[in-house]
């Protein structure tokens, strides 16, 4: 630690950038050490850093030659999707004559960033890709750069609140937000109208619909909809754990035994949904954004999308409410040049970056000058996204612990779906996978 608190104290020396703050390559971090001698370095280090960072533009004249490694998605790499990472880089090179920069790519998907880069932080990437779900797992670990000054205030402005909160971790803000995470409806517009897909009772009376109740991501909705919490309200309340022991969670699964006997209800997993909805077989289902392209195929000119429907939870009118994370873009705590990183890690999330994302591969974008677009703003899944992550969405909480919930829902799903939770032990049933998923996970 005190290691890294030098480098980071001869970097801010050295090339006068910003340094990089996190869990243990951080102005933030030192203070939170117990020795006096610490806290004094800590208070030094933080206003350098706050310093260097409002006034970081003023110093893009100096020159720098510099190698940063950058990992993104095979996919962002692909010629076939306008190479999106090196083309955003080289952007990014000639915005800052006076860097001389050279680039080195690697492969590495979201998901998988958590448990690579902590093998070896030191061969890992300057700049990444990854899951706000994979924050702890990174943070822990000590590989992350906390963002503050005019670039925190710049985070906090241009995108969406909960985007923001699932990159933020024990107070500091860990990444740029790159794109949304979250779940609505896809549905044939021929069988409901854009009233009928707002109350889930209506569509069952006109249509099939497809739920993926085996699945946890998208179970969680009904009971997140009942007023259900996972680690508190904001997903930030470790104590809290997840409440699935209250009249409101016994009342959503009894809702749910009834729900799995409709006739005109199919638990479907989405992969299997689309299959039967290019079939006939079902008229509406829900996904995210990566089966839309699939789904326009398939319904064509009858192409509909909404949020997530109401259901009727004794005789109130229940909105169904689905998590959302964030996929962003980070940048190493032990980088050997914080400046030209964070700034680099900025540009690829920013307007530009995100423009140029969506263009080449239709990844919703989530800044909010970008969503104001007029064109933008014509493409339907980006409007119902972008509605359901401001609206209705619940931020998917980023403590490792939520792992627990994962199995025993699809079990849970399951026994639903087969009949073995019925009326007169849906209390008992829900009682017990309250207590599944807040133990060890086992």
């Amino acid at each position: 630690m005190k290691k890294k608190a030098l480098a980071i104290l001869l970097t801010a020396a050295m090339i006068m950038g910003i340094s990089g703050c996190g869990q243990g390559n951080s102005t933030d971090v030192l203070s939170s050490q117990d020795t006096g001698a610490a806290g004094q370095v800590s208070d030094t280090l933080t206003e350098t850093s706050d310093i260097l960072t409002e006034t970081s533009d003023t110093l893009e004249d100096e020159a720098v030659t510099c190698t940063l490694t950058v990992w993104a998605p095979s996919e962002d790499q692909d010629p076939a999707y306008s190479s999106w990472l090196s083309t955003m880089c080289e952007q990014f090179r000639a915005l800052h004559p006076n860097w001389n920069i050279t680039f080195n790519y690697g492969v590495c998907s979201e998901s998988d960033a958590k448990t690579i880069i902590p093998q070896d932080i030191d061969a890992a990437a300057d700049v990444f890709l990854f899951s706000s779900t994979g924050i702890e797992n990174l943070y822990q670990a000590d590989c992350l750069t906390e963002f503050g000054g005019s670039y925190l205030a710049a985070i906090q402005a241009d995108y969406p609140s909960v985007l923001v909160d699932c990159l933020t971790y024990d107070g500091g803000v860990y990444g740029v937000p790159l794109t949304t995470n979250t779940f609505f409806m896809y549905y044939d517009t021929s069988v409901f109208t854009e009233d009928d897909v707002t109350s889930l009772e209506t569509m069952l009376e006109k249509g099939k619909v497809a739920l993926p109740l085996i699945d946890g991501f998208y179970l969680s909705s009904f009971y997140l909809g009942a007023g259900c919490t996972f680690f508190g309200q904001d997903g930030k309340d470790r104590a809290a754990g997840i409440r699935l022991d209250g009249d409101n969670a016994a009342a959503m699964t009894n809702y749910l035994v009834d729900l799995v006997k409709n006739d005109s209800v199919v638990v479907a997993t989405p992969a299997d949904a689309i299959s039967m909805m290019r079939e006939g077989a079902v008229d509406a289902y829900f996904c995210g954004t990566w089966q839309a392209a699939q789904t326009e195929e398939i319904l064509g000119d009858n192409f509909g999308i909404a949020p997530l429907p109401s259901v009727l939870l004794d005789g109130t009118s229940t909105q169904l409410r689905p998590f959302s994370s964030a996929k962003a873009v980070g940048v190493k705590s032990t980088t050997e040049y914080p400046e030209v990183a964070i700034a680099l890690a900025m540009y690829l999330g920013g307007y530009e970056g995100q423009k140029a994302h969506y263009e080449a591969r239709n990844i919703v974008p989530c800044h909010i000058d970008l969503l104001a677009d007029d064109i933008i703003q014509q493409d339907p899944i980006i409007v119902v996204d972008s509605y359901s992550v401001e609206n209705i969405a619940v931020p998917r909480s980023n403590f490792t612990e939520m792992s627990y919930f994962w199995a025993p829902a699809e079990s849970f799903g399951i026994e639903l779906r087969d009949g073995k939770i019925t009326h007169e032990n849906a209390a008992e049933k829900t009682l017990l996978f309250h207590e599944i998923v807040n133990s060890s996970g086992v």
